[in-house]
This record gives C-alpha cells, structure tokens and sequence, in this order.
C-alpha cells in the first residue's frame, strides 16, 4: 500500500525489537494479567443475549415487510438491532486476540461465524489488526489496519493528485458514508496481494458462506427484502464503527512519533482514547471505549475491561467525551514540529510559503 512515496507497510530499517512485556513493562502493567483469563459464563451470556435478540429483530423485520407494514416500523427495529451488530463484531474482535474464549478452537470458530454476519474475513483482518497494535502511534510503521495519517511535510510534498486523494480519503462524508461500504463490503472480498494461503482461504470461504447466505434468502424471503433488511443495519452500524475505530487513534492530544522516540506504552496510553461514553453507549459498543487499556493488555476480553479500568489507577488518564470527540473531524494531518493533529486550514500558511520558493 503506497501513499506519497511512502511504503505505508513498513520500514524495514525502522523495525523495532520485539517488545517483551515480561522485561520491558512497569510492575502494574504485569499486574494487569489477572483480568487476561476469559470467563465462560460471562462469554455466553453475551452471546445470548446478543444474538438471540439480534435475530429476533431480523424475524420481526421480516414480517413488517411481508405484511406491508411501512417500512418506517422496519427502519425503526433496524435502529434497535446496530447495537447488537456492532457487539457481533467486537466478539468477533475478542476472537481475534483470543480473548473471548479460553479455547483456541472455540474462538476461531465463533470469530469464523461473527465475521460472516459482520463481512468480514476473520484471518485476514487478524493478520492486519495484529500489525495495527504492534504500530500504533508510529509514523516509520504505518500499514494496513489503521487509518491512513499524513504528515504536515508529506502532505506538502506531494503531488496535487496525491493530495486531492488523501483530502477526499479524509472527507468525512466519504470516510464516514462510503468508507465501511467500501471496506466491508467491496475490499474484503478479494485477498491481499500479499496474503499467505491462510488468509486467503478465509477470504474466499467468507465469500463463499456470504453467498449461500445471499441465495438462501433469496429463494426464501426474497432478494429485496433480504436487502431492506440486512444492508441498513449493517451500514448504519459499520459507520458508527468507523467513527469509533476513527478517534480511537485520531483525536486531539493523540500520540505518534517517529520510530527512535517511539514506545509502545507510552503509543497505547496517550495513542490510545478512552471515548468516556454513556453506561448504554459502553455496553452497545462492548467497551471498546477503553481503548487504552486494549492497546496496553489485548488479551484482556471487552466484559473485564471496566473492572480493570476502575481497579487500576494508572489507566485513569483523561477521558475523551462525546463533545470533544467531534473536533477529531477537523484534524487531518498529524504536525511533527508541533506534535499534535492539524487541519488542513491549519497549514495554509505554510503552504503558501512552499509555493513561494524558489525552484
């Protein structure tokens, strides 16, 4: 993946070691293991009380549609089934770190299960998400996973078509409107070019399971009220979780440096937001507002993440609110020299003065 001369993969000259928490982490982040251990009963009743009334509402979907009711009353149960859509995929991003379950088998299984209902191919976001945590926060290290970031100088530097690019990339009616559409539901359809056979065969069984889904419903309910049913539920929650995932990372005060400053503690708890959301909000998001703590401990499963929040004063850094949250639509481009997020308004000066060089 190429943006502005940059291989936004890696840096192979800026690899760092690998990062051992057992020598290289302070006492109380060692200390965080104890909540590591999944919890069988907890697991379950999650997974009850989700997908069974997740299901339910797709079957009372279905009969406003087959009765002809308006399709106001549709929307409406379409509007109460995204939270337990977006919980779908935080089981299934459980799975990923082998969190949700003590067995290895169970997760992949439920992971398999979740990322056909979510669209996603489950080895393959794997791979990608494992990179994303083992970056975060630095700018030699930038790659698949994460959402792309440019610097002020790289920004400047390039060309006007590669500038046009990223400007639209970061539009936030096409990040946030076409952004999961086109991930989810276009780009991981097709494997990487770089996938090992693993994670292509996810792919393609994904796709394969998707369209039996797809022709089942077909011959069942029918293509158009399949349609009216799933795609509004998974498009409204697939850009909530775009903005989430968003200013999880890009947000004002955030963290990125180059990779001989670069520290992974430091990257998961200032890189890292904890979105200080409503009780309803934490639970229909499964707690992925603790999103520093994720980064620090990620084998820590989404139902421990409060109790280790309120047991652990050190993770007690400062919240990011709804409110402030919304600034993050106004920073594009991260400024080394000042280290923090800008705007490209921010930057007109500057590049005026570029302009203004000469050749």
């Amino acid at each position: 993946m190429k943006q502005t001369g940059i291989d936004l993969r890696s840096d192979q000259s800026a690899t760092p070691r690998k990062f051992n928490r057992t020598v290289d982490s302070p006492e109380w982040v060692k200390n965080l293991s104890r909540y590591d251990h999944p919890n069988l009963g907890l697991a379950i009743e999650q997974l009850v009380g989700t997908l069974v009334p997740y299901f339910l509402l797709l079957a009372l979907m279905w009969v406003t549609i087959r009765l002809g009711v308006s399709y106001w009353a549709t929307f409406l149960l379409t509007i109460i089934a995204v939270p337990f859509y977006i919980r779908i995929f935080i089981f299934f991003h459980d799975c990923g770190h082998g969190s949700f379950f003590r067995n290895k088998k169970a997760n992949t299984i439920l992971a398999y299960v979740c990322g056909i209902l979510t669209f996603t191919p489950f080895e393959q976001w794997r791979h990608d998400h494992a990179l994303h945590h083992a970056s975060i926060g630095n700018l030699d290290r930038r790659g698949p996973g994460a959402i792309r970031i440019m610097t002020v100088d790289e920004y400047l530097g390039a060309s006007r078509s590669q500038r046009i690019k990223y400007r639209l990339y970061q539009n936030p009616f096409i990040m946030f409107g076409l952004g999961y559409f086109y991930t989810f539901i276009i780009l991981y359809r097709v494997p990487h070019y770089d996938d090992d056979l693993k994670r292509r065969l996810s792919v393609y069984f994904t796709d394969l399971a998707l369209a039996a889904v797809v022709v089942t419903a077909w011959y069942t309910m029918g293509l158009r009220a399949y349609l009216l049913i799933q795609l509004p539920v998974a498009l409204i929650a697939g850009t909530i979780g775009v903005w989430i995932f968003y200013v999880q990372h890009h947000f004002p005060g955030t963290y990125f440096a180059r990779q001989k400053e670069w520290n992974h503690l430091t990257a998961s708890l200032r890189g890292a937001s904890y979105y200080k959301l409503p009780p309803l909000l934490h639970w229909a998001t499964g707690n992925i507002g603790f999103h520093h703590i994720h980064h620090v401990r990620p084998r820590i499963p989404n139902y421990n993440l409060p109790r280790c929040y309120g047991e652990t004063k050190e993770l007690h850094v400062k919240g990011l609110t709804l409110r402030r949250s919304l600034d993050a639509l106004f920073l594009s481009l991260w400024d080394e020299d000042k280290k923090k997020l800008v705007g490209f308004r921010d930057i007109k000066d500057r590049k005026r003065k570029k302009s203004d060089r000469p050749g």
